[in-house]
């Protein structure tokens, strides 16, 4: 009887908290279904008394909503798909090949992880700008190419493959090359939709480095073109809530539907070494 109060306690706690997580979310889903003004009543309403989709319309017909959510797209999935690759290339190296200066190199990249992005953000915009890449979709996407937390998550899950295998394969003949994107990477998996899920969601949601490399405006993503319209109508309550659920739905959803496979990549892989 004991261990059965314990168990209900513990799961109305679990639900009080789920719930309180979720309200933010879902009162933002029901504001952005409310007429203009309607949200700053007080007290203000849960749910829309008359619920309208003008706040969508207005999005998309008068603020190219649709023009910066594909902006986004662009950026996030090339951005994803590179960074799978190199990242994977990089971890692996660093857990199977053995070359000179490997740990060496390998620790000055964890060192790198103490430093803040924003440190890096003078010296890589005269960077980027000496490639030519001010106000592209490449100014963007190559400082998000590769990530030190990216090739440590790769060796740490890479590590736990065995060294037998990759051998019996190189006495079978196979190149490296072979070996990697046959054998290896096959088995790297789990972690690798782990790592998409997060560096798409990283890419999709940044809003500093987007506003400071993207100065025109055709090329916003959709955070930083939410925020400047946020400056245009700092009362539209309503309008800003479907601003935000057009943001965060698309990732929400690559959330939901890929988490099991990221819950099995993290405590499958990460926690290795």
């Amino acid at each position: 009887m004991r261990r059965k109060g314990s168990a209900i306690v513990v799961n109305a706690l679990l639900i009080v908290g789920a719930v309180l997580t979720a309200f933010p979310l879902l009162w933002m889903v029901s504001v952005s279904f409310m007429p203009t003004g309607a949200a700053s009543t007080y007290p203000p309403p849960l749910l829309p008394a008359q619920p309208t989709l003008d706040n969508y319309r207005q999005l998309f017909a008068n603020h190219n909503a649709g023009r910066y959510m594909l902006n986004s797209a662009i950026v996030a999935s090339l951005a994803t798909v590179i960074a799978l690759v190199l990242n994977t290339m990089a971890g692996y190296a660093f857990a199977k090949l053995r070359f000179k200066g490997r740990e060496r190199i390998f620790q000055t990249l964890l060192g790198a992880l103490v430093i803040p992005a924003q440190v890096t953000m003078i010296p890589l915009f005269a960077l980027v700008k000496e490639m030519g890449l001010i106000s592209t979709y490449g100014g963007v996407i190559v400082p998000a190419m590769a990530s030190v937390f990216g090739i440590f998550l790769i060796r740490q899950y890479a590590l736990s493959l065995p060294d037998e295998l990759l051998e019996a394969a190189r006495i079978d003949g196979a190149s490296e090359g072979r070996i990697f994107w046959s054998l290896v990477v096959p088995l790297l998996q789990p972690i690798l939709v782990t790592l998409a899920i997060l560096t798409f969601l990283a890419t999709w949601n940044d809003f500093m480095w987007p506003l400071i490399v993207l100065t025109d405006q055709k090329l916003h993503t959709l955070p930083v073109a939410l925020a400047g319209l946020s400056r245009e109508h700092v009362q539209d309550n309503e309008l800003m809530m479907a601003g935000a659920v057009i943001t965060v739905l698309p990732v929400l959803a690559l959330f939901l539907a890929l988490q099991r496979y990221y819950i099995a990549g993290i405590l499958a892989g990460s926690v290795k070494g």
